[in-house]
């Protein structure tokens, strides 16, 4: 465990989407008694390929928005399961665009805003998924910006995506602390210079990779004492 040590000039907190923010299971949890009892392993292989994908195609040069990535690895995960029945397909893609945030995410945002931090998201997710995403969570009004790899067309780790948030915030990479469930993202994240708390919801392993986290912490909720004076 990495000891939660404040984080001094921070000017912004930029979030990951996925897994940070919003809990990428609900979507299966939400149909689970349809999918039976692959729920679990059908949850845990879409997200697994969902990112191999992305890794993978950057690596290959073939770009390809996130929300066809999402559908790539579902099919996969269906096909690993045995499970062919498009209507459950299409309804897992939908519940997908709205999932469900973790519980502690609006009164963090509320905390961090109120003393006049910037919040952003910066997310592998189709620009098209985030806007769905934050509207049916409701926190649109507490974020400054909401950016997506749309725009430099490649995905996380790559510098250019963390690249995003400095322009469009107009902070310095060591002004911005990033928050990401995944411990891949946080290293990537630290490699581009932000100042970076991984979000180890689950008691994951850290991860033998050239850069770390300076923070880890299980939720968000001690955020605020990490970067507000």
């Amino acid at each position: 465990m990495i000891a939660a040590e404040r984080l001094d000039g921070v000017e912004a907190c930029v979030f990951d989407a996925y897994g940070t923010l919003f809990d990428v299971h609900s979507a299966v949890g939400r149909h689970r008694d349809r999918v039976g009892e692959a729920a679990d392993s059908v949850s845990a292989s879409w997200r697994a390929k969902q990112l191999q994908y992305t890794w993978l195609r950057s690596l290959m040069e073939r770009w390809t928005p996130f929300a066809e990535v999402t559908e790539d690895s579902l099919d996969f995960a269906l096909d690993e399961a045995g499970i062919e029945d498009e209507s459950l397909r299409a309804d897992l893609l939908a519940a997908y665009r709205s999932l469900a945030c973790y519980p502690e995410v609006e009164g963090v945002l509320d905390a961090l805003r109120a003393s006049g931090m910037r919040t952003a998201i910066l997310s592998n997710g189709s620009r098209e998924m985030l806007d769905a995403a934050v509207a049916s969570a409701g926190i649109g009004s507490r974020l400054d910006a909401v950016l997506s790899v749309d725009d430099v067309r490649v995905f996380k780790p790559h510098p250019d995506v963390y690249r995003l948030a400095c322009d469009r915030l107009a902070v310095a990479p060591r002004a911005v602390c990033f928050l990401s469930s995944n411990a891949w993202d946080a290293a990537g994240a630290a490699t581009f210079g932000f100042r970076v708390a991984w979000v180890n919801r689950f008691g994951q392993a850290r991860e033998r990779l050239p850069d770390a986290p300076e923070v880890e912490i299980a939720t968000l909720d001690p955020l605020p004492g990490l970067v507000l004076g």
